[in-house]
């Protein structure tokens, strides 16, 4: 595959990237670059995790990255997630990899299922938290504590004020080329470039992938990011933690059907709209059209190439909001048909997910 081709590949996932010039080089210079994302094993399988992720994994290994997924067991340790019971977590990080192994995503040389526990007996690692630590103000670590969900003012411990730390020695223990997270971890992953120029250490690309909308569509900011857009992006994301605004992967086809008919889709409006969200996110990304059933009386049935044609036609008011939402449904029961039929089927899955859904979840 040629080198314009694999970029595109990874630019489709990147809907921020840091910058390309240094991802045309890495890409022009490296076959089989490492990029990584880490995970808080804190609660059930939501869209964004086990779909979103796999699809955008399956186009990065088109173009030759390499992945490790961290299970992040000793930050959601720290964040007191599962009450801070580091079996609980432990257990919740199995279940991940069961979620991922049936959406496809399997173990392998394109990627690696990695427990960031088990970095905690290597002192080289702890050297880099605190050399980290001491290249980093305090005003720098309040601001960045926002990657686990939390502002300055609603810290508990000290030991949450090791999070961004440990975050960005993450991507230098891991050997990571690229950082490939979320939108929310764009301030650990901007603190690793600062620290890799300071330090002399490789400075990794940032390719920031979008963070899928809540069904409740737009939320007030909430101080996330300094850049307003990129703040409500934030936090109006699909969270797990917070049920109502999210579809999960256990979810049935009537449960999906039921809370797709009631998110916030107003008719002609594209803005804040999470169903057009997921078309042009999920949809679009797994299927190669997209088609919408309608009764004769109102036009027939449709059927899209693209996402920006959906758009339009939504935007003038020629496809009513409810035909959109019975469509993305349709489609969404059919990317979470696998993985709900894989738990519903294998022993070891469903003793995890039964145990996973027991828990109490907190933020």
């Amino acid at each position: 595959m040629d080198l314009e081709t694999r970029l595109e590949l990874v630019k489709g996932v990147g809907e921020e990237i840091i910058t390309e010039d240094e991802l045309i080089e890495l890409l022009g210079t490296k076959l089989h670059p490492i990029a990584y994302d880490g995970f808080e094993p804190s609660g059930l399988a939501h869209l964004p995790f086990g779909v979103f992720r796999p699809l955008l994994l399956k186009d990065l290994s088109k173009a030759g990255v390499r992945f490790k997924l961290w299970l992040a067991d000793s930050f959601a340790w720290i964040n007191n997630k599962m009450g801070g019971d580091t079996n609980k977590i432990r257990k919740v990080g199995e279940y991940f990899i069961e979620v991922w192994k049936a959406a496809g995503v399997k173990e392998g040389r394109d990627v690696q299922f990695l427990w960031a526990s088990d970095a905690f007996s290597d002192k080289e690692y702890w050297k880099k938290v605190i050399l980290i630590a001491k290249n980093t103000t305090v005003s720098r670590a309040n601001r960045a504590l926002t990657i686990m969900g939390r502002k300055e003012g609603e810290m508990q411990e000290v030991a949450q004020y090791f999070y961004p730390m440990m975050q960005a020695a993450d991507i230098f223990y891991l050997d990571a080329d690229i950082c490939q997270l979320g939108l929310d971890q764009r301030r650990a992953n901007m603190l690793a470039r600062d620290i890799a120029e300071k330090k002399k250490w490789k400075k990794p690309v940032v390719v920031s992938h979008h963070m899928l909308m809540g069904l409740e569509g737009i939320k007030q900011p909430e101080g996330y990011e300094e850049n307003k857009q990129m703040d409500i992006e934030i936090s109006s994301k699909m969270s797990k933690s917070k049920p109502h605004t999210a579809i999960f992967v256990h979810d049935s086809k009537e449960e999906i059907k039921r809370k797709i008919n009631s998110a916030f889709c107003p008719e002609k409006t594209v803005e804040g709209n999470p169903i057009l969200d997921y078309s042009k996110h999920l949809v679009f990304r797994r299927f190669k059209s997209m088609k919408i059933e309608r009764d004769k009386k109102f036009g027939g049935d449709l059927e899209f190439d693209d996402y920006q044609e959906l758009e339009k036609m939504f935007k003038d008011g020629k496809l009513h909001p409810m035909d959109l939402k019975n469509s993305v449904a349709d489609y969404l029961d059919q990317m979470i048909a696998p993985i709900r039929e894989h738990f519903e089927k294998n022993r070891k899955a469903k003793e995890l997910y039964d145990f996973v859904r027991k828990q109490e979840i907190t933020r």
